[in-house]
C-alpha cells in the first residue's frame, strides 16, 4: 500500500511540476522564440511568434518579479509591444519599468518610448508633450535629451511643415552668412585705406 501511495504522490509531483515550468524552462523558451523572431534568415514580422514571445516575457515576470532576467524582460516586452502597435500595453510596461528601476540606465529610454508612443501611436499630443516635459526635466542632458526638445518642437506637425520650416530656416541662414561675409569685406577695404 506504501508503494502505491508514492507512485501516486510521485506522478501527482510530476504532473504538477510540468504544469508550470521551471525558470531555465522558461528562460529556454524566450530564448527559442527570441532567435526564430529576430533570426536574419526571418523573411518578415511574424505577429504569432511575437504575440507568443510577449506572453512569455509577461508570464516570467509575473512568476519570477525578483530574478535578476525580469529587469531585461520588462524592458525587451515593452518594446515588443511597442513593436506590435499595442502601444497601451507598452505604455503600462514601461511605466511599471520606471516605477519598479527607476535608476536603471534604461529608464531614461522607457521614458522617452512613452512619450513617442503617446506622440505616434495613440497620437495623444498633450499627453505626449506633459512626458516629453517631465522628460526633459528629469534629464536636461544627456541621451535622448535634444530628441525630446525636438520632438516638442515639431509635435503635431506635418512632415510637410517640417520641411516648410527647415527651409525657411536655412535660407534666414544663408542670409546671416552672406551678411557676415558682405560685412568682413567690407571691413577689409576700410582697413586697407
Amino acid at each position: 500500500m506504501k508503494r502505491y501511495l508514492y507512485i501516486a504522490l510521485v506522478l501527482i509531483i510530476a504532473v504538477l511540476s510540468g504544469c508550470k515550468p521551471s525558470r531555465e524552462k522558461s528562460v529556454a523558451t524566450i530564448n527559442s522564440l527570441e532567435t526564430r523572431l529576430f533570426s536574419p534568415n526571418t523573411a518578415g514580422f511574424d505577429k504569432v511568434k511575437a504575440d507568443s514571445l510577449l506572453a512569455s516575457y509577461e508570464s516570467f515576470m509575473s512568476r519570477f518579479p525578483e530574478d535578476s532576467l525580469t529587469i531585461k524582460f520588462t524592458f525587451k516586452a515593452a518594446n515588443l509591444a511597442m513593436t506590435v502597435g499595442d502601444a497601451a500595453k507598452s505604455v503600462a510596461l514601461f511605466d511599471k519599468f520606471m516605477e519598479k528601476y527607476p535608476d536603471h540606465p534604461k529608464a531614461r529610454v522607457a521614458m522617452f518610448f512613452k512619450a513617442y508612443i503617446y506622440e505616434n501611436q495613440i497620437k495623444n499630443l498633450d499627453k505626449a508633450k506633459e512626458v516629453y516635459l517631465q522628460f526633459i526635466e528629469k534629464y536636461p542632458t544627456g541621451d535622448f535629451s535634444s530628441d525630446a526638445r525636438l520632438a516638442l518642437k515639431n509635435l503635431g506637425k506635418s512632415p510637410e511643415q517640417m520641411m516648410q520650416e527647415f527651409e525657411e530656416q536655412r535660407k534666414v541662414d544663408s542670409l546671416r552668412v552672406a551678411d557676415s561675409l558682405l560685412a568682413l569685406k567690407k571691413g577689409k577695404h576700410s582697413r586697407k585705406k
